[in-house]
């Protein structure tokens, strides 16, 4: 009994480490893609989607997902829910790397730490799930805090929203279509590989491409952005396989904490009154949520 616990408790530790360095990664890839500003977030986008195929494919081997992989190809309803959520994954990663290469990363830190109230809010809406009273109070302090923000900043922070709904929507349909998270991403980015390359060969023609013309570093670059998009999520599947859903709930906000570090101390972005006003109404909600959703999962799984 003991050795079981202890291999239980190792694995834990194992997939809370996975998850804090996931949510590490991706908290601090706004300084990654800063280095890329001088091409163009299309551009970008394309050898994202190209060179994320490339790494994630030996991953399906290796983790015996390509049984998984063929299957999904060839059943159609999987494949419709996958093509719609690579449009929404595909607005997701461009509105981020162009709201970093425009200054904007405070955006995505408040894009970021929207979402989880946007998964309630659509959860509700389109799951028909039942919103819980102190839920409701946090999406609604969210709600305050984007129109104060709207009014007191002078305009709608329009890129923090497209983030939160994008990934929201995103979210809602994998969770909708059974399939594994390796083998859902490796798909969406199948799906676009082909005209991304299409693209980026026409870019090359042209002699408007940035790979293997602005320079080593820059395709170099533009090459490990399939690591920085990769590494990851496998680290977020391993972890999130062996800890608790409340844990990766309080973990996820790891990753817009940094970028808002990263915005304010490292690139020097203006933070406002009316920018922390709503970043402080936002925590509260983030806070609010966090608690109600810690206490009800030990009540549901009091053996956790």
């Amino acid at each position: 009994m003991a050795t079981t616990q202890k291999g239980a408790d190792d694995g834990a530790s194992a997939g809370v480490a996975c998850a804090i360095l996931a949510f590490l990664i991706w908290g601090l890839s706004p300084a990654y893609w800063k280095l890329l500003k001088s091409v163009d977030a299309f551009e970008i986008l394309m050898h994202r989607m190209v060179w994320s195929f490339l790494f994630l494919l030996p991953f399906l081997a290796l983790r015996g997902r390509w049984s998984e992989f063929i299957a999904t190809l060839k059943t159609p309803r999987r494949m419709i829910g996958l093509l719609a959520s690579t449009v929404f994954v595909t607005v997701n990663w461009f509105t981020f790397i162009y709201a970093i290469n425009h200054d904007q990363i405070l955006q995505t830190s408040l894009g970021y730490y929207i979402s989880p109230l946007v998964n309630v809010l659509l959860g509700t809406l389109v799951l028909k799930e039942r919103l819980r009273p102190i839920q409701g109070a946090a999406v609604v302090i969210a709600a305050v805090a984007v129109l104060y923000l709207t009014f007191g900043y002078g305009r709608i922070p329009w890129m923090a929203l497209i983030l939160a709904f994008s990934f929201g929507f995103y979210g809602l349909i994998r969770k909708m279509v059974a399939v594994g998270a390796l083998v859902g991403l490796t798909i969406e980015t199948l799906l676009l590989s082909a005209p991304a390359m299409a693209y980026l060969v026409f870019l090359d023609a042209t002699g408007q491409g940035a790979f293997l013309r602005a320079g080593a570093a820059i395709s170099i670059l533009l090459m490990g952005a399939a690591t920085v998009t990769g590494l990851p999520l496998l680290l977020f599947t391993i972890g999130a396989r062996r800890i608790h859903l409340s844990t990766v709930g309080f973990l996820q906000y790891i990753a817009p904490t940094c970028s808002f570090f990263l915005a304010v101390f490292a690139f020097g972005e203006p933070f406002s009154g009316a920018k922390a006003l709503a970043f402080a109404l936002i925590w509260i909600a983030l806070a609010i949520y966090s608690v109600d959703s810690f206490r009800y999962y030990r009540r549901t799984h009091p053996r956790a």
